[in-house]
């Protein structure tokens, strides 16, 4: 029987190692051995004495270029990478020259050069009518500033009658977009229509392209031009909130009417008599009023509601003005006030003037006006803002309530006497 352990190997602690034994003399007593495991020491195996030597490598010989296709490859890149920049280098040289990329002068920086917008762009509408429009000052004691713009190769210019009220013996003078200024006369204004026409000296005027005030619709897009603020050469963007909008303005003591075009496009005081332009470039109104919560004109700004004369109505006073010096103003020849308590809308005729327009197409005193050529007449305001609009010798339908009856009747208007 046995214990169970290791039975005692040659070179146990104690003993000695017989000569030439694998055992240190002093393996028993080393304090890191286990016990437990058999230790050998494996001797190196003898130089072979006989067969074939060893083979010897020889440095000349060919051997396998692994290194070829990585070196290929980056030949390949660097090549590419060189031919790419070269071509893009050459393209925006050729966008450079052109004008439509980056442009320098020796010694210089690059520089982006100016942007070039498509002609039926709002931009391009912009730059194309920026050079008619003009900022109008007023010197002296009441002096002030508003806008205009240039109508004709020969000097004149459209702006509004309150832009240049009481310019007797003041200085006029009118600044271009270029900053060139020069001095302008009055050639002549209407105070019942707001406007006046105004004439410069100066060559190489370019002058607007007046558009078509019945035409256009709500929805179109506008620009208005002008000076809002002091601040020249001012483009802002709307649209047509309403047309034939009835307006009665108070200026100065002048009461005047407007069927004016309406817009949100923002308008300050200083826009006064600038154009208001369609999307195609072409003056459809002349800005006049704005509407304000503020408690008085001179405090006033945009809310987003501003107001036109219509330029089919600018355009006939002005030629009037430069014609005669004064504009004709359009009537129905009647007294006017607002329909009697209860009815709804329509503007009740007073007295009506004999073999006046309203008596010529059988109007009598105390009819009630409800419709002007179809368009809706809440009060009095209404039908005279309209009937300005409208030139003498035009022909509009009327409807009127005459008692119980509803009728229509076909009104030559005329001039005034005055």
């Amino acid at each position: 029987m046995t214990d169970g352990g290791i039975p005692p190997q040659p070179g146990a602690h104690g003993t000695t190692a017989p000569p030439g034994s694998a055992w240190w003399s002093d393996a028993m007593s080393d304090p890191w051995r286990n016990p437990y495991t058999q230790a050998a020491v494996v001797l190196p195996a003898e130089p072979a004495t006989d067969g074939d030597p060893e083979p010897v490598l020889d440095p000349d010989a060919p051997r396998d270029r692994v290194w070829r296709p990585v070196v290929l490859l980056c030949v390949l890149s660097a090549l590419l990478a060189g031919l790419l920049g070269g071509a893009l280098g050459a393209l925006f040289v050729m966008r450079g020259a052109a004008g439509g990329g980056y442009a320098a002068g020796p010694g210089a920086l690059a520089v982006p050069s100016a942007a070039v917008r498509p002609p039926e762009s709002l931009a391009g509408v912009a730059a194309r009518v920026g050079p008619s429009v003009v900022t109008i000052r007023v010197s002296g004691p009441q002096g002030g500033i508003g806008s205009g713009f240039v109508v004709s190769q020969d000097g004149y210019v459209i702006t509004n009658h309150h832009v240049v009220e009481g310019a007797s013996g003041n200085v006029l003078s009118v600044v271009f977009s270029d900053g060139s200024a020069t001095p302008a006369t009055l050639v002549g204004q209407d105070p019942e229509s707001d406007l006046a026409v105004l004439r410069v000296a100066k060559e190489g005027l370019l002058p607007v392209e007046l558009g078509d005030s019945d035409s256009v619709a709500v929805g179109d897009p506008l620009l208005a031009f002008g000076s809002p603020l002091a601040l020249s050469g001012t483009v802002t963007q709307g649209i047509v909130s309403a047309l034939d909008r009835p307006i009665q303005s108070d200026q100065s003591g002048q009461v005047r009417y407007y069927a004016a075009i309406q817009t949100d496009a923002a308008v300050n005081q200083g826009n006064s008599g600038g154009p208001l332009v369609d999307a195609a470039g072409r003056v459809v109104g002349v800005n006049a009023v704005i509407k304000s919560v503020a408690g008085n004109q001179e405090m006033a700004g945009n809310i987003g509601i501003a107001f036109a004369i219509p330029i089919n109505q600018a355009k006939r006073v002005s030629q009037e003005i430069i014609a005669t010096g004064k504009a004709r103003r359009t009537v129905i020849g009647a007294e006017v006030g607002n329909a009697p308590t209860g009815l709804t809308g329509g503007v009740r005729l007073g007295s009506v003037q004999e073999n006046g327009p309203a008596s010529a197409a059988g109007l009598l005193a105390g009819d009630v006006v409800t419709r002007l050529d179809n368009h809706p007449l809440g009060d009095a305001i209404d039908l005279v803002a309209l009937v300005r609009k409208y030139a003498p010798g035009s022909v509009v339908t009327v409807e009127y309530r005459r008692g119980s009856t509803v009728a229509t009747a076909s009104v030559t208007l005329a001039a005034d006497a005055q």
